[in-house]
């Protein structure tokens, strides 16, 4: 007789709710052929280019959400695993189509990272109010840590020169560079604003909730329609890009590269 866990139970749940679903391997399998064919020249190399940041800005999209959902599940609420948002599956998200459609077409736009709907979370059964922040600063830094690595072969000189693959490469760490700044943005709604959520006042949090559906698209519609915003935040990130080693003409390339019907 047995007093131990039950071997196909993890924390009392089935290990089923923590295993990388088989879309996100599709999608991540994806990303890898397609980043093998960029750095190859197999066929259409602008067709490549496209599938390679695509998958790549998505399955960057679907470990943001899964690091929010991580930190919750650690902080309290067990929920996430059962919703599904632990097996990386972003079809199990509150909102696909802001998570994952918007933001993919909106880079299509914009050439913007745009950040994603976040993973529904009981907030009432958190420890702390450190760790309800954490959940909400764990995405963006996803994206950061994202950035950083890609933008590494840069700022170490290992990149290969002008290639399709490096303008690619380049493109999709000026993404990660967008998505960060974004969403650590203090703006109700977006993970910055919700960060400090809950160290704000009773009366300020009601005002933030009243504000918080319209917050993504107040940001859009800046970005979007607002030369002089759009303006400004360009040129931080640019600014930012530069100092950390991500050289401008290659992203403007791989942008050039994604848009394989301009």
């Amino acid at each position: 007789m047995s007093f131990g866990r039950s071997p196909g139970r993890v924390g009392g749940l089935p290990r089923e709710a923590f295993r990388p679903s088989p879309l996100f391997l599709g999608i991540l399998a994806l990303f890898g052929v397609s980043g093998w064919m960029t750095w190859a020249g197999f066929g259409n190399v602008r067709i490549d280019v496209f599938l390679f940041v695509v998958t790549g800005w998505t399955v960057s999209l679907c470990l943001h959400e899964y690091a929010h959902a991580l930190v919750a599940f650690r902080g309290g609420d067990h929920d996430v695993a059962h919703r599904g948002y632990l097996t990386l599956d972003p079809l199990k998200y509150t909102h696909p189509l802001l998570s994952f459609v918007l933001p993919v077409v909106f880079l299509m736009m914009g050439g913007i990272g745009l950040p994603g709907g976040a993973v529904w979370v009981n907030h009432s059964v958190i420890r702390s109010r450190a760790v309800d922040s954490l959940i909400s600063f764990a995405g963006p830094a996803t994206n950061l840590f994202f950035a950083v690595a890609l933008i590494a072969p840069f700022s170490l000189g290992l990149d290969g020169g002008d290639s399709a693959f490096w303008a690619a490469l380049a493109f999709l760490a000026f993404l990660q560079l967008t998505a960060s700044i974004l969403n650590f943005l203090p703006v109700p709604g977006i993970d910055g604003g919700n960060l400090l959520f809950p160290w704000l006042s009773p009366q300020w949090q009601r005002g933030f909730n009243h504000v918080a559906p319209y917050g993504m698209l107040l940001l859009i519609a800046l970005l979007f329609f607002s030369p002089v915003i759009s303006g400004w935040f360009f040129d931080l990130v640019y600014g930012l890009g530069d100092v950390i080693g991500l050289p401008s003409y290659l992203v403007s390339d791989g942008y050039a590269l994604f848009k394989f019907w301009s």
